[in-house]
């Protein structure tokens, strides 16, 4: 627990894009003391810290043992999550890390039994649940007013994140739509998957059959042979026995309507509302809740266990494509 009126210094490992929203959320805010970030190279990792006004360092421990700071958040290359992060928790530091949470189950195991016996904070960011849209399906779902839900359909895709990894668009982005229809729609029972290799560079484009374990069924359609230039190149889907929610764009346009009515509620951003249409803010208002949680001494309000729970679906949807057969887990 922070003390009151005592502001939360924070480190940062990593200099890369997304770190840089790390940088710009944490910086804004009157409640944090943003002290230095570490990366892997000098000179991209300086020119950082010039941009934010903080102390650059190429060495995470060292980094740590200087600056001893009450929180750390990580943004790293999706397949280099591991090590530093594990560097984090054996220096006894609580922490926010970014998705996938590693691509290797016996290393999420690892991270998590590690943070686990140092009893730390460990958030991990799933953005996504905190668009304004998401919200609202959320809400609506909490008060009934979907009634009984009998299926859900997820889709996403863009341009390929070039990756070695044969199966990364399903572990490093599809890890949003197993997060999100596992929070909207309750635990996935069992997972049938589809993928193709078709234009080089693993398996870029997948269509999974999901099973939850209230009955409901859902689809996920992931790639990345598309673009996020295309209109509702997201688009989520939810139906019940009382009514249907879309969302679209993930952050763009949020519809409920009753079964039978012809007539719909819709949210989207107004002419002055920047805030909720633009995409990075969905970390501004995790951030929110994450700091909120971590003065009080709480548990994260997403914690890094999603992370491990996506990268199970993950290899549950591997393991079908490969063997031709529905693969069924548990929570």
């Amino acid at each position: 627990m922070i003390s009151t009126g005592r502001k939360i210094k924070v480190c940062l490992v990593g200099a890369g894009a997304w770190g840089r929203q790390h940088a710009r959320v944490f910086s804004q805010r009157p409640d944090v003391e943003l002290s230095a970030v570490a990366g892997r190279t000098l000179a991209n990792t300086q020119a950082r810290a010039s941009e934010f006004g903080l102390r650059a360092y190429i060495n995470v421990p060292e980094m740590l043992a200087a600056e001893k700071p009450d929180l750390v958040s990580l943004s790293l290359p999706n397949l280099e999550h591991f090590e530093a992060t594990m560097q984090v928790i054996e220096a006894g530091y609580p922490l926010l890390v970014e998705k996938p949470l590693t691509f290797d189950l016996s290393e999420a195991d690892q991270l998590l039994a590690g943070a686990e016996r140092r009893g730390l904070f460990f958030a991990i960011n799933f953005n996504h649940r905190y668009a304004k849209p998401l919200r609202l399906a959320r809400e609506a779902i909490q008060k009934g007013r979907l009634g009984e839900l009998t299926h859900a359909i997820w889709r996403f895709g863009g341009e390929a994140n070039v990756s070695p990894h044969p199966y990364a668009n399903l572990i490093e982005t599809q890890c949003h739509g197993f997060d999100q229809l596992e929070e909207l729609c309750g635990s996935i029972d069992s997972v049938m998957a589809e993928m193709t290799d078709k234009t080089g560079g693993g398996y870029r484009t997948m269509a999974l059959a999901l099973r939850f374990a209230s009955g409901a069924l859902g689809s996920m359609t992931g790639t990345y042979d598309s673009s996020y230039a295309y209109k509702d190149t997201h688009r989520l889907e939810i139906n019940g026995t009382r009514g249907r929610l879309v969302v679209e764009d993930t952050v763009q346009r949020f519809c409920f309507q009753n079964a039978g009515s012809e007539t719909a509620e819709v949210w989207q951003a107004g002419y002055f509302n920047d805030f909720d249409r633009e995409f990075h803010r969905t970390f501004d208002v995790h951030l929110d809740a994450v700091l909120e949680a971590f003065k009080r001494g709480d548990q994260p309000p997403v914690h890094a266990r999603a992370g491990r729970r996506a990268l199970q679906l993950a290899w549950a949807a591997v393991e079908s494509f490969e063997s031709g057969k529905r693969v069924t887990l548990a929570y």
